[in-house]
């Protein structure tokens, strides 16, 4: 799980790649604080609760919330 931004950081992708398959599910963030990339990695996952085990994302600040999408989505999110 990471973030890529637009040119001039004029938005961000929350990104979440599975290794194996390479699915990818992506949603389009307007700022990069840690409770928009919360609130866009629940949406993202929730509906997959019941198929994913983990999700790793980076070291970015933006991550801070690891713990509570953990809880709402129902997965093991680590932050390395």
């Amino acid at each position: 799980m990471d973030l890529v931004f637009g040119k001039g950081h004029s938005g961000a992708l929350v990104t979440i790649v599975e290794r194996f398959t390479r699915y990818t599910l992506t949603k389009r963030i307007f700022d990069k604080t840690a409770r928009t990339v919360t609130d866009a990695t629940i949406e993202l996952l929730t509906p997959f609760k019941d198929l994913v085990l983990t999700i790793t994302a980076d070291n970015g600040k933006e991550f801070a919330y690891h713990k509570e999408a953990s809880k709402k989505a129902k997965m093991r999110l680590f932050h390395c």
